[in-house]
């Protein structure tokens, strides 16, 4: 991400849709380069929160999920930074959506993120508006279409916060990347979607191409190259009723490369290298009893496969590895129902169940069966607000001892409150 003026992005908004009022008057006259005929789309969104934990954001920092997160790490629970992160008041994010017709074959999207010092690009792409035999393309940064809440923006998710699955597998930015997207639709009587990805290859939690060096300089692992990801599946719907069903079968491959202090002199440190394959099946259920009142029943599987090495440095800068096997599985399941116009309320198991690690061959003491539970009410005074309060109990952390992995349950209560305006299309069901 680029630091930028926010003074800067006020005056390109400005200057943006300035010309479309000053030529407000000439509206109807006819003239084909009427530049409020070219002004795209613009909506904000906003999200802020007030959080408690029973830990102070120092200690609770140093906590880690065993064979998830790096004890390397310079902050294993890395999403202090992301949605809630600190005690208190938080700035979540401000989301700004740009969306407008190119051309009569091409769409553009961008969604732009701004936290309180920083400008970045979430997605920009462009997707094709009329190809043949029911394909689509799609191209440029964008969120994978891998299970069903990883293409989801933050604002859309059901609670305030990705499940555990998705943030120890892909991060708070979940699998976001570069690339080029394929789907096709086959002209069947049901809903039925094959999709393919091919993406950089940058997500640092499951894959990455960058080469590793020790402090000598000397190349220990060699650069994988890019694009080095693949993602792959088919999704398909069906109407009983009142009833629909969703579901669908992901899977993801590439090359890892993740560094954790190798490079860095004098101090201890680890890297890995070797290939990743993560599938995912996400099953929803939702039942409309009239136009308003719902209730939904939502859950994703996701396991990860990791054949390679670990590297090992300590302090004397001498590196050793070793034959690396991860087969690690977790899931949510969801229930949420909207009782009336306004409220909305709804409970979330998260569940860690498989966490084997084999270095050499020999299994590694890690904890599994590792749980957090989460319910949430919320309150939505019109479409374009929303009031959430949401309680979680966390028993997937531990605090790193010398003496041994401690499990440190953890109650969080968090307010939020996420507001929209300007134009932004529809969410997908």
């Amino acid at each position: 991400m680029k630091t930028i003026s926010w003074g800067a992005l006020l005056l390109s908004l400005t200057l943006m849709t300035a010309p479309a009022t000053a030529q407000g008057s000439t509206k109807g006259s006819g003239n084909p380069f009427e530049q409020s005929k070219f002004v795209p789309d613009i909506s904000l969104i906003v999200d802020v929160s007030a959080a408690y934990r029973n830990f102070l954001d120092s200690r609770y920092e140093q906590f880690a999920i065993p064979g998830f997160s790096s004890p390397y790490a310079d902050n294993p629970a890395e999403e202090l930074e992301g949605m809630n992160g600190r005690r208190g008041f938080n700035f979540n994010y401000g989301e700004l959506v740009l969306y407008s017709v190119v051309d009569p074959y091409f769409d553009l999207f961008g969604v732009f993120t701004l936290n309180e010092d920083e400008f970045g690009v979430e997605e920009a792409y462009f997707t094709t508006r009329f190809l043949p035999y029911g394909l689509k393309v799609k191209g440029g940064k964008f969120l994978s279409h891998f299970g069903r809440i990883n293409e989801q923006h933050t604002h859309y998710w059901d609670f305030a916060n990705a499940p555990l699955v998705h943030n120890v597998f892909f991060g708070e930015s979940m699998l976001n990347d570069k690339g080029f997207r394929l789907t096709w639709v086959p002209p069947t009587d049901f809903y039925l979607l094959f999709g393919g990805e091919i993406m950089q290859g940058e997500n640092a939690m499951s894959y990455g191409h960058d080469g590793i060096a020790n402090p000598a300089g000397d190349t220990v692992i060699e650069e994988a190259g890019g694009p080095n990801m693949f993602v792959a599946y088919v999704k398909t719907s069906l109407d009983v009723g009142n009833l629909t069903i969703l579901g669908g079968v992901s899977n993801a491959y590439g090359s890892t490369r993740s560094n954790h202090g190798l490079d860095v002199a004098g101090e201890p440190g680890e890297a890995v290298s070797g290939d990743t394959n993560v599938l995912g099946g996400d099953l929803t259920f939702k039942y409309m009893f009239d136009s308003i009142r719902y209730v939904s029943i939502q859950g994703e599987y996701v396991y990860r496969h990791f054949n390679g090495r670990q590297y090992t440095k300590d302090e004397t800068d001498t590196v050793s590895d070793q034959a690396l096997k991860r087969r690690q599985g977790g899931l949510y399941a969801q229930v949420v129902g909207r009782l009336t116009k306004r409220w909305r309320m709804g409970g979330r198991l998260d569940l860690l169940h498989l966490n084997n690690i084999y270095l050499e061959h020999i299994k590694q003491d890690h904890p599994s069966n590792l749980p957090r539970f989460t319910t949430m009410l919320e309150y939505n005074p019109t479409e374009f607000s929303r009031l959430r309060l949401q309680y979680s109990y966390d028993r997937s952390r531990f605090e790193l001892l010398s003496a041994g992995d401690l499990r440190r349950p953890t109650h969080e209560l968090v307010f939020q409150i996420n507001l929209a305006i300007g134009a932004h299309g529809a969410h997908a069901f």
